[in-house]
């Protein structure tokens, strides 16, 4: 995991900060409001990986074709590329909407985190909450764009996506989580827990 840069760190809660534990040796209880930060890494290599057979299919598929606004829409619905998106999509949305039921958290929940040691640190869950609507925005974007016709803005939003997803797998480095800060300390959102 790369080091957390003066912006990421601000949107971490020590363990050490959670309330009062439960039993002796007990992991410390989690702050409300906040995640694991292996959670939303793990997410983020799932959806890179959907992300990445739907930017190929859509590659492949009809979404580059200079015709594509002659195709018809039922056409441009059925595209594989365009479903495989749209699941990416509904998993972003879903973060959104519900961020306790979505699959991918309830994987990580269930199967995943229970066999890490407990955290170090919590995260703040507002900013990849908020990478997810960037995510979603992206994608949604790329969706209705190929719906309408537009060649190549499937793949170009796909890939988009990817970069990010990957990114934030990889590297830990979370576009939507900085983007969220900047946005933050710009006042144009609320101000993070930290109070800068």
């Amino acid at each position: 995991m790369t080091e957390p840069t003066e912006s990421t760190a601000s949107a971490r809660v020590s363990a050490d900060a959670a309330p009062a534990q439960s039993a002796p040796g007990a992991a410390p209880a989690r702050p409300a409001g906040t995640v694991d930060p292996r959670q939303p890494r793990t997410n983020a290599a799932i959806t890179a990986a959907i992300l990445l057979v739907g930017t190929y299919f859509a590659l492949v598929g009809t979404s580059t074709a200079p015709a594509l606004g002659l195709a018809g829409f039922a056409a441009r619905a059925l595209d594989p590329g365009f479903l495989i998106l749209l699941i990416a999509a509904v998993l972003f949305a879903w973060s959104l909407v519900s961020a306790r039921t979505q699959p991918l958290n309830a994987l990580f929940r269930g199967l995943i985190g229970p066999r890490l040691a407990p955290p170090r640190e919590w995260e703040d869950a507002r900013p990849p909450r908020f990478a997810q609507g960037v995510g979603l925005v992206v994608v949604g974007v790329g969706l209705v764009l190929h719906l309408l016709g537009v060649p190549w803005a499937l793949v170009i939003a796909g890939a988009a996506a990817f970069v990010a997803a990957f990114l934030n797998a990889a590297f830990g480095f979370c576009l939507g989580c900085e983007l969220y800060l900047l946005l933050t300390r710009a006042g144009v959102l609320g101000r993070a827990a930290g109070g800068r």
